[in-house]
């Protein structure tokens, strides 16, 4: 099978895997400053020229949806909610035909705003980070004072009908991993699905270290067990988090385990492992991206801020749309451009591999 050939229509790499799951990045900007993602002044921002118009970004999606076979189109940033133009994108999004299903990934700061103009516009549903309950604990990871606002973000995602409200959790070893079966019983009092995700290598500072990482089973022996690794493993001594009280309510959330079985749903391309949660129907998941990779069935592609295509969160290399689009580009160059580098993915991400190098862009630049 050629290139040429094995690319017609929709977006199939050399190994059979065909992308239909679309990341945008609308700003590589975010009003937070994660200590796992970037230092505390921040990092050197794309100019407005560089970035990607309102215009542009719709155009290279209804090229994917239209031409390549793409059905879902997840935003992302940065954090997605400060592009002022959101609404009005995913307004003309959700116009397309075929509609694509459309979501967004936020740190959940103003959600609880702009959720009902985002609901009336046609976003489906939110993915919100949230990696603590504690404000203290809040304002230390982050370097801001706002875990009122994100749970405000996520009342407000749920009131607009944003369902299901996802919560995305990364546990960081002797800093938060105490607090999974805290969190876990937060989402289930409120209705949310709460997913864990392994801490990856994508943070500005280069800093990530393996031995920090806390993995997909140990997340899943914590949750059993209702305490924290720390407490099990013996690395700290103290006995859970500052509180282990429902921050909307002040409610007791006890620290008991959970009864974990397998989800008998398909899982299909979905990052994230399953399991009922006492039986069910609730769920809980883990996207274990390090030590479970499910790289074999990926069905992503991404498009950053300015107009760059990723086959992988982990690749090194990227295709210029936006040169040729701004170059004058007709939508069949565009999608053909968009094939090429698809073809181009690798079988998977290679991070256990001694010759793998983190990319030169950071998670916030490259849009989750």
């Amino acid at each position: 099978m050629t290139a040429a050939r094995g690319t017609d229509g929709v977006l199939v790499d050399r190994y059979g895997r065909v992308a239909r799951d679309l990341r945008v990045s609308l700003t590589d900007k975010c009003n937070l400053r994660c200590t796992y993602c970037m230092p505390a002044e921040g990092l050197p921002w794309l100019a407005g020229s560089q970035l990607l118009s309102d215009d542009e970004i719709v155009r290279l999606v209804r090229v994917a949806v239209e031409r390549l076979g793409v059905t879902e189109v997840r935003f992302t940033g940065g954090e997605p909610l400060i592009r002022p133009g959101v609404v009005g994108i995913v307004a003309a999004v959700a116009a397309l035909e075929p509609r694509p299903r459309i979501s967004l990934t936020t740190n959940g700061l103003g959600l609880d705003r702009l959720a009902p103009a985002l609901r009336a516009a046609g976003l489906d549903r939110v993915n919100v980070s949230l990696d603590t309950l504690d404000a203290a604990r809040f304002a230390r990871l982050t370097r801001r004072d706002r875990l009122a606002d994100v749970l405000a973000g996520l009342a407000g995602a749920a009131a607009a009908g944003l369902t299901p409200v996802k919560i995305n959790s990364v546990l960081m070893r002797g800093v938060n991993d105490d607090e999974a079966p805290a969190l876990l019983r937060f989402a289930l009092a409120h209705g949310y699905e709460l997913r864990f995700i392994e801490q990856m290598p994508l943070d500005a500072q280069h800093g990530w270290d393996r031995a920090a990482m806390v993995t997909a089973d140990e997340i899943l022996a914590t949750l059993r067990a209702g305490a924290g690794p720390d407490t099990e493993a013996g690395l700290r001594p103290e006995a859970g988090p500052p509180t282990a009280a429902d921050p909307h309510t002040g409610a007791s959330l006890p620290r008991t385990g959970f009864d974990l079985t397998p989800d008998p749903a398909e899982r299909g391309a979905a990052p994230a492992e399953t399991w009922l949660v006492d039986g069910g129907p609730a769920r809980v998941g883990v996207i274990g991206s390090v030590t479970r990779p499910f790289c074999g069935d990926c069905d992503r592609t991404r498009l950053t801020a300015d107009g760059q295509v990723r086959a992988c969160l982990f690749a090194t290399e990227e295709s210029d749309l936006r040169g040729a689009l701004r170059a004058g580009a007709d939508d069949d160059e565009l999608a053909r451009r968009w094939r090429a580098a698809m073809w181009g993915k690798r079988a998977g991400h290679g991070i256990d591999d001694p010759t793998f190098l983190q990319p030169a862009r950071p998670m916030s630049a490259i849009g989750g």
